[in-house]
């Protein structure tokens, strides 16, 4: 990730860990392990994962982590509060009997597939399991984009639901690595080195 000097401590854990339970959940929702009816307390969830990757996105673009501290940032925005959000609306949205064009939020999550597509390639100087949890996102997200767009029925949802549980476990994996690894000052648990140095 980065160096993280001058006293603070590498926030991307608990950023990595949002982001699993975003993707656990997402994985639930997308393969009928819950109903619709989850909708709501999966927006809340959202909302809680949009507070702590703010504050990694944010502490990480002041020590200069330009790629995690972009990503961070843009997921808390967009992937963690529009989408907690949004769940809780759509969900008030049905019981109220409103009518709404949700192909738009396929138009909103496209550019962000882009980016995180074109993004990619800084992941090669990092970590392999990092690299390999944002593999699976490139997977996971350019489908709910052209499936919220209609361009891909539903049974790509399953598809998207399983890249996503990969990246989240691998999220974890990294998460903990970093955080085993700093605590014991040596490698307890191995990331694998960069493809690119």
């Amino acid at each position: 990730m980065s160096g993280h000097g001058g006293g603070w401590a590498n926030p991307a854990p608990a950023g990595l860990v949002a982001l699993a339970m975003a993707c656990f959940t997402f994985f639930a929702l997308m393969t009928g392990k819950v109903d619709g009816t989850a909708i709501p307390l999966l927006g809340i969830w959202f909302l809680g994962g949009f507070v702590v990757q703010v504050i990694v996105g944010v502490m990480e673009l002041l020590e200069g982590n330009t790629t995690g501290g972009n990503v961070f940032t843009f997921f808390s925005a967009f992937f963690m509060l529009v989408t907690g959000l949004e769940l809780i609306f759509k969900y008030l949205a049905m019981q109220f009997g409103w009518a709404l064009d949700a192909r738009i939020d396929g138009w909103a999550w496209l550019p962000l597939a882009i980016a995180l597509l074109l993004w990619t390639p800084a992941y090669f100087k990092g970590p392999l399991s990092m690299l390999l949890a944002v593999l699976a996102l490139d997977v996971a997200v350019p489908i709910i984009a052209f499936k919220d767009m209609g361009v891909l029925g539903a049974s790509w949802g399953p598809v998207a639901g399983v890249a996503l549980l990969i990246g989240g476990i691998l999220g974890l994996y990294t998460a903990s690595a970093i955080v085993l690894n700093t605590a014991y000052e040596k490698p307890v648990l191995p990331t694998g080195g960069p493809l690119v140095k």
